[in-house]
Formats: structure tokens, C-alpha cells, sequence
């Protein structure tokens, strides 16, 4: 069975299973083995044994009369309006659900099941106000639909309702017990973010507080939080709080690290400096924290140790940047190589721009600037800096 066909299968079944297993559940748990929740005609098989034989274009045409034929045959009709926006054929998929929550003699939770269809309607066809509306009303009849506030908080987000998004998502997690702290801390920090922009440095810390009550291990708080103590003067805040970042979570080093070398040199705490970067070292595989070490080095006991240092790790850790480095840690003592060193360090930074410097770990999707929401898959907090031969 081919991908394609197998997709298709599922495409049919899916509403079946998912508006029996809904309908099932709100009836009072899990079926018994054996259980039906309804009864599936001989055609409708028919149209299942056509999928398995790969004659899909029998099956479809099937599956069209079946529903034209029998217009009681609520899963059917479920099925039809799922196959109709999976094909993009929004248009026909919200007619169908609008006549079926007006269908005289169907059940409250078949009405609310095929209330949630339109409003997935509505959003693939970008009504997302008509979408919001139906979605309330759905929360407002009862709580406990979470599909209607897993969209809610889609919808949100894509508003950048940051308040209404907390509301909704703190509901789903009361409704499912599905934990939502993760979520919730982003957009806590969105509105830290805003406050931070407009200079409410009061207003921001508060969000930050809501952020890290969320989430007590936001990687994306920290930086906040760092960002807002350097902004305000307080040095000894800010290491602490992107100290804290690198050791949480070591892939977001090279984003705190130039503002905390910044802060150690504005208090002369080099010993610390070169300390929290020997600890990285041992713990991060890119190359930034023998590079900031190596110009400690430099500054403090002369070219000589620093391209020692350098010239040990790079071959312990190559990469493009280190070799960059240490091509340029070798220009400052000339010698009768220095036009292939000079030659050697552009092609390098020329590589580096090339390269994309940040990467999403769910789908791939490579950038030169960080984003805290995946522009390509839409997931938080998924894209770090990449660290391989050419990256960081």
C-alpha cells in the first residue's frame, strides 16, 4: 500500500473515529469490546475494500453517492465534509456542515461535533472572526470541548492575543490535563517582550514572574529577564539570569553570551568570566566559548597562549569559525604565509555568511535571525542555533 493511498484511508476514517470516539466519550468512557457506535452500511465497506485494493477514484465516487443517497448517514456526511477541505474545496465542506447543524431530528453532540467541522471550515478558509464566534459559543455551551479551545488558542496567537491566548490555554489544560505551562510562558513573555520595547520595565518583570510561574525552566525568560537588568544597569542581575539560561538549556549559549562577556568586562570579573567558559566548554560542542576564552587569553597572557589554546581546540572541535579565528589570532605575528592566511580567513567568513546560522528542530527550517515562533511549522521554541561545520 502506497503513502498516498494509506493517507487517503485515513482521510476517510478519520472523522468516523474521531466523531465516534468523541461521541463515545461524552456518552460515558471507552467502548466495550465488541461495542458500535453505529452502523456501517455494505456500501460504505464497499468504498473501505476499494481504498485497499488502491482504486481510490472508485472509492471517492462511492463514498459521494453513498452520501447523496443516504443523507441520515451522519458519518458519511462527516467523512464527506473532511474530504471536501482536505481537497481545499472549503466552499462545499461549509455548506454541507451548515446543513447538517440545522438538520432537524440530529443529536446536541452530533450538532457540536459538526459545529467544530465549520469552524475548522472557517479557518482553513481564513474566516477566522466567524471561526472565533463559532468557538465561543461551543466553550460557552460547555467547557470541556477541547477541540474548540485548542483552536481558540490558534486563533489567538495568529491575533497576537496574548491575554485571551492564556485564558483559553489554561481552560484546555484544566479541561484535558494535557500540560500547557510551556505555552503559556511564551505568551507571557510576548507581553514581557511588548513592555520591554515600550521601556514598562516594572510591567515586563511581572510578566516575567508569570512567565517563569508557567514555566520554571523558560529558557526565553531568562534572556527577558537578562536583557531587562542590563537595560536597567544591574550587571550582577544579568549574569545571573544568562548564567542560568546557558546552563538550563546549553544550546541557547551563543545567544546570551556576548551581552555576559559584556557585563563581566563592565565589572572586571574576568576570573568569573573564565570560569563559566571553561564550564561550557566541556558541556557545548560549537565553538563560541573557546573563542570568547581565547580573546581572555589574549588580552590577559599574550597572542602566544591564546593561539596555543586556540590551535588545540580547533583540532579537537574543527569547524569553519574556528579556523577562522585562529587564521586570525596568526595575523597578528606576519610571516611568509600571512597573503594564503588573509586569503584562507575570507573564504571562511564567506562560507559563514552563507551558512544559516539557526535552525527548527521539528521541520527543518534554516535562518539567519532567531524566531521564538517557527515561521515555517508554527511551534514555539523549536529554532537554536546549529552548531556543525559551518555553523555556530
Amino acid at each position: 500500500m502506497t503513502p498516498a493511498l494509506l493517507e487517503l484511508i485515513v482521510v476517510i476514517l478519520l472523522p468516523v473515529a474521531a466523531f465516534s470516539g468523541w461521541y463515545a466519550g461524552r456518552r460515558g468512557g471507552a467502548l466495550q469490546s465488541g461495542r458500535r457506535v453505529s452502523r456501517l452500511s455494505k456500501t460504505y465497506f464497499r468504498g473501505l475494500n476499494y481504498l485497499l485494493n488502491e482504486q481510490p477514484d472508485k472509492a471517492i465516487e462511492l463514498f459521494l453517492q453513498l452520501a447523496e443517497a443516504d443523507k441520515d448517514t451522519i458519518e458519511t456526511q462527516f467523512s464527506l465534509g473532511y474530504l471536501f477541505r482536505r481537497r481545499g474545496e472549503v466552499d462545499r465542506a461549509i455548506r454541507l456542515h451548515q446543513s447538517l447543524i440545522s438538520r432537524p431530528g440530529l443529536s446536541e453532540e452530533q450538532k457540536k461535533y459538526a459545529a467544530l467541522e465549520l469552524g475548522e471550515d472557517y479557518m482553513r478558509a481564513g474566516l477566522l472572526d466567524r471561526a472565533e464566534t463559532l468557538f465561543t459559543d461551543l466553550v460557552q455551551m460547555d467547557v470541556s470541548v477541547p477541540q474548540a479551545l485548542r483552536h481558540l488558542i490558534s486563533i489567538y496567537q495568529a491575533e497576537r492575543d496574548w491575554d485571551k491566548a492564556i485564558g483559553h490555554a489554561r481552560s484546555f489544560q484544566d479541561a484535558t490535563g494535557e500540560p500547557m505551562g510551556a505555552l503559556i510562558a511564551q505568551f507571557h513573555c510576548e507581553l514581557a517582550e511588548q513592555a520591554r520595547l515600550q521601556g514598562e520595565h516594572d510591567t515586563a518583570r511581572a510578566r516575567i514572574a508569570d512567565a517563569y510561574a508557567a514555566d520554571p525552566y523558560s529558557t526565553r525568560a531568562g534572556i527577558l529577564e537578562g536583557q531587562i537588568e542590563l537595560a536597567a544597569n544591574n550587571d550582577a542581575a544579568a549574569i545571573r539570569a544568562f548564567e542560568r539560561v546557558a546552563r538550563q538549556d546549553v544550546d541557547y549559549l551563543p545567544e546570551v553570551i556576548k551581552p555576559l562577556l559584556g557585563a563581566y568586562q563592565r565589572g572586571q570579573d574576568t576570573s568569573r568570566a573564565r570560569a563559566f567558559l571553561a564550564e561550557m566548554i566541556e558541556h557545548y560542542p560549537g565553538f563560541a566559548p573557546v573563542q570568547a576564552l581565547s580573546r581572555i587569553l589574549h588580552d590577559e597572557e599574550g597572542v602566544d597562549v591564546a593561539r596555543r589554546f586556540l590551535s588545540r581546540q580547533v583540532r579537537q572541535r574543527p569547524s569553519v569559525r574556528g579556523q577562522a579565528a585562529l587564521i586570525e589570532l596568526s595575523l597578528d605575528s606576519p610571516d611568509e604565509a600571512i597573503g594564503t592566511l588573509v586569503a584562507l580567513k575570507q573564504i571562511s567568513e564567506q562560507l559563514l555568511v552563507r551558512s544559516p546560522a539557526y535552525r527548527c528542530g521539528r521541520c527543518g527550517f534554516g535562518a539567519r535571525a532567531h524566531h521564538w515562533q517557527c515561521p515555517s511549522c508554527k511551534n514555539w521554541g523549536m529554532i537554536k542555533p546549529q552548531y556543525n561545520l559551518l555553523g555556530e
